[in-house]
């Protein structure tokens, strides 16, 4: 019992005498020189450290790594974490979990564990400037030059994916030679959508490889952008197949009315005026505008020389500008852009307008199959197909194969 208080007598002691010392350099030494005092120490054992440290710093200006860094760790640390933060900003749709003062977190990457630490100082020499707060990232040295720069660039694209799905998306259409936004509210998803199960996913799947495809686009020396051509008869779900689609990538929409567009040169002026991150659709492009054919060269030599040399086209949208459009050189301004067209009638378009490179994906919009009316049954009854019984699901297997039935039917 002696030896036991002894001890804690000496512990008592030693600490005393640490506190007494540190609060003598804190008000003899000035806050600059005991921060390079540490910062030679830092240095002076950094050898022996497995580990190298880099802040990331929040300052007055606008530091998007900062800013990066947060909304990345916010997409993940909910789950780990049992003191949060919480925050919405303008326009967005989700709150956002963030790390609380001085708190960790370990994320992996490429197969490395890395830790992150959010600091938050106050400032007690200089109150007026507030208080600094920054990220510090701990990865070991031996993964420093493997990893580091391919995983800011990742952190950097997840957080812009998160800030496109979680902002505000709009619906813009052309009137009166600009573009009018509405907010985009429709509820259509995929998981909605009356249509085969595996046709979905090919869809899908395609989508996500135009995502992901910007080092694929870049090294073949092509425009960031793809072309779908949804067909088939009225009703089948192009419209919601479109919402679906915006609703998956978190992209705006900007609908183009044709008939509302003067001339090919107002047409790239809306091409040029669109952002990217978006779906441009044209619906029911065989009705929506009459489009001259291209001329040939026997027909196009006596027009010329009519017009000294020159086709005047510019007050009509022809054929020619419209495939400029899509995948001409005015196509490049912008990108990670989509093009959808829609036809009742397939027939009718210009076989130039479908090739690869315009329409790369032709999707066929049926009438109502089986595997959609489960779907429909779903949606609207709340009600699974295995519920039905045999006899009842093979009458409607029937039904529905013999019935030209759309999905709104």
């Amino acid at each position: 019992m002696a030896d036991m208080k002894e001890t804690w007598t000496t512990l008592a002691s030693l600490l005393g005498t640490l506190a007494f010392c540190q609060t003598i350099l804190r008000n003899v030494l000035p806050p600059q020189l005991r921060s390079a005092s540490l910062k030679f120490l830092k240095r002076a054992l950094g050898c022996y450290y497995s580990y190298c440290y880099f802040e990331i710093t929040k300052n007055d200006g606008v530091n998007e790594l900062y800013n990066a860094v947060q909304l990345y760790l916010s997409s993940f640390v909910s789950a780990s974490c049992s003191c949060l933060s919480l925050s919405r900003a303008p326009n967005s749709s989700s709150t956002t979990f963030a790390l609380t003062n001085n708190d960790c977190i370990v994320d992996v990457f490429d197969g490395v564990s890395v830790q992150w630490e959010h600091v938050v100082i106050q400032s007690q020499s200089q109150p007026s400037r507030g208080e600094k707060r920054f990220f510090t990232l701990r990865i070991r040295k031996c993964d420093r030059e493997r990893i580091l720069d391919s995983y800011l660039d990742h952190i950097m694209d997840k957080a812009n994916d998160i800030r496109r799905k979680n902002r505000e998306r709009f619906l813009y259409t052309n009137s009166h030679g600009c573009w009018r936004q509405v907010p985009f509210k429709h509820p259509s998803t995929f998981d909605t959508l009356a249509m085969d199960p595996e046709r979905k996913r090919d869809i899908m799947e395609d989508l996500r490889d135009f995502v992901a495809g910007k080092a694929f686009y870049q090294r073949t020396g092509r425009a960031w952008k793809r072309g779908y051509l949804l067909y088939g008869p009225p009703g089948t779900g192009k419209s919601s197949m479109i919402a679906a689609m915006a609703n998956f990538l978190g992209y705006d929409i900007y609908d183009l009315e044709l008939t509302k567009v003067r001339s090919n040169s107002q047409l790239r002026e809306f091409l040029t005026n669109t952002s990217s991150k978006s779906i441009i659709v044209i619906e029911d492009i065989d009705c929506s505008v009459s489009l001259p054919k291209r001329l040939n060269a026997q027909q196009a030599a006596p027009r010329r020389a009519a017009h000294g040399g020159e086709d005047r086209n510019d007050n009509t949208i022809t054929l020619s500008g419209l495939l400029n459009f899509t995948d001409g050189l005015w196509s490049c301004c912008g990108s990670e852009r989509i093009f959808v067209f829609t036809s009742n009638h397939i027939k009718k378009l210009d076989p130039a307008l479908l090739r690869s490179g315009r329409m790369d994906m032709h999707i066929y919009m049926s009438y109502c199959s089986y595997p959609a009316l489960k779907i429909l049954l779903r949606n609207y009854l709340d009600i699974e197909a295995e519920d039905l019984g045999e006899v009842v699901a093979s009458e409607l297997r029937e039904a529905v194969e013999k019935a030209n039935m759309t999905p709104r039917t």
